[in-house]
């Protein structure tokens, strides 16, 4: 289990478990909501879909070089998607995608982001929400 401490003003991060690729347990205990989860994908402030594409007809630009999000659920599982959304390093160290739900061990970091999450644990878990819902 992790359990991180918060610097002052910033949301306390939940303890998780990481089993596998995959983080099983909701972070708040609870399901989110697919479709606060999809608003906040087409939001330019979570840069979704600056690298990623999918069925976003409204959206003209969408990135390309991360997976389209198109039938995200049926290639990954909920708790696959939660991982790659709380800490996306752990499955490749390579990775560009940031690690929404992490402060620690992080190096290229703004000032005003240092100890804060990128995300809530209830938007992670509305995102996972929507992306669940792509099916092929």
């Amino acid at each position: 289990m992790l359990s991180l401490p918060c610097p002052a003003g910033a949301e306390e991060l939940k303890a998780y478990n990481v089993t596998g690729d995959a983080i099983l347990e909701s972070l708040t205990g609870a399901p989110g909501d697919a479709t606060r989860g999809r608003k906040l994908i087409v939001e330019r402030t979570t840069t979704c879909i600056l690298c990623h594409s999918g069925p976003f007809p409204e959206e003209r630009f969408q990135g390309d070089l991360a997976p389209n999000f198109s039938g995200a659920g049926s290639r990954w599982s909920v708790g696959q998607l939660r991982l790659r959304l709380v800490d996306a390093s752990r499955l490749n160290p390579e990775t560009i995608m940031p690690s929404y739900y992490r402060v620690d061990g992080l190096d290229r970091v703004a000032q005003s982001w240092r100890g804060k999450p990128i995300l809530s644990a209830e938007q992670i878990e509305d995102i996972v929400a929507y992306l669940a819902t792509l099916r092929d």
